[in-house]
């Protein structure tokens, strides 16, 4: 696919991101936030969250459908536990003031669950996971979206793609990092497998009633993670995301949310709601022993004997840091559509 597609230095992309936010009127708080989280999706390699969306944001704030300067409110409920309303504004901005909000509490009572509301689509969970891992802690992340993916041995949609992010502090290296989508891949990369005409894998996405194809331009909802045979397990996983996203911040569920992409409704707030946990190592094991547990366990699973035809095992965030430095010596690929908007 990559090969397919012109390659843009990552501060070129963030110029040129930052100034097409600013044009479309975006807050410098909340436009910083925003291209700090597309850039870090693009540079690991999570493409369909990167760079891509800039348009539809720009469209988002031409429309009245985000706030374009979101006043942010923090709502402490406990020693551990506060609320973040993101004022309807760009998802990236309440997302990362979340983190922040979480660490503070962690400090004191050694975790920090916070719950977001009035927000928008946030791009990539991992991202606030890592902000999180940066600082030294444990980290969270996760959020519900708009129905796009069939239950397992469903004919319709029901969970968003709702992602699960994890990450946590490695001494001496790149945090330990897991990103995952609860669906078989997220709707945005077949939205970019047919900006590039490409046919999509097996077993990932069905048309219009539950039946699996590989066409990007039939596909109308996704299969859940896991597939045919156990895509039971991807199914109940959303809604782990729902749960902490939805039901306990009282925002909206996967199936009466706003579409995304797609209804002629872009003026009306989506009120999406996030979820982020911080877990501060030095309440509980103690920073210097979670930081020699941590190596010890990376080092041993990356030991491990790989198995015939296998090439090395690896950690989650192993194959993500490589393509950061990939793409820092190479470049970061963008699909046509974007080449054009951002006008690279």
């Amino acid at each position: 696919m990559e090969s397919q597609v012109k390659r843009f230095p990552a501060a070129a992309l963030e110029s040129k991101v930052a100034a097409a936010l600013r044009q479309a009127g975006a807050s410098e708080e909340s436009l910083a936030a925003a291209v700090r989280a597309m850039l870090h999706a693009s540079m690991v390699g999570v493409d369909s969250h990167g760079v891509r969306l800039t348009e539809h944001y720009c469209q988002m704030l031409a429309g009245g459908r985000l706030n374009k300067n979101p006043q942010l409110s923090v709502d402490i409920r406990a020693a551990g536990s506060a609320m973040v309303h993101g004022d309807d504004g760009l998802g990236h901005y309440a997302a990362y003031k979340a983190v922040e909000v979480g660490i503070d509490l962690a400090q004191k009572a050694g975790v920090g669950a916070v719950g977001i509301s009035h927000s928008s689509h946030l791009g990539a969970a991992g991202a606030y996971a890592l902000a999180g891992a940066e600082q030294g802690y444990v980290t969270f992340a996760t959020t519900n979206t708009d129905s796009m993916v069939a239950l397992f041995d469903g004919a319709a949609r029901f969970h968003g793609t709702n992602p699960l992010a994890f990450a946590a502090p490695v001494p001496d290296s790149k945090p330990w990092l897991l990103d995952m989508a609860t669906s078989s891949i997220p709707m945005n990369r077949v939205l970019l497998h047919r900006s590039l005409g490409l046919e999509l894998p097996e077993g990932v996405a069905a048309d219009a009633h539950g039946v699996a194809t590989t066409d990007p331009d039939r596909a109308d909802m996704l299969l859940p993670l896991g597939g045919a045979d156990y895509g039971y397990k991807g199914a109940a996983l959303a809604g782990v995301a729902t749960l902490f996203s939805a039901l306990l911040t009282g925002t909206t569920l996967d199936s009466d949310f706003i579409p995304m992409y797609g209804g002629d409704d872009i003026s009306t707030p989506r009120n999406m709601g996030h979820f982020v946990l911080v877990v501060d190592p030095n309440k509980f094991v103690g920073r210097d022993m979670f930081g020699m547990m941590i190596t010890r366990y990376l080092s041993s699973l990356r030991a491990a004997p790989v198995r015939p035809g296998g090439e090395r095992v690896m950690a989650p965030g192993d194959r993500e840091w490589e393509t950061v430095a990939q793409r820092e010596e190479q470049g970061v690929p963008v699909d046509p559509d974007t080449e054009r908007f951002l006008g690279l």
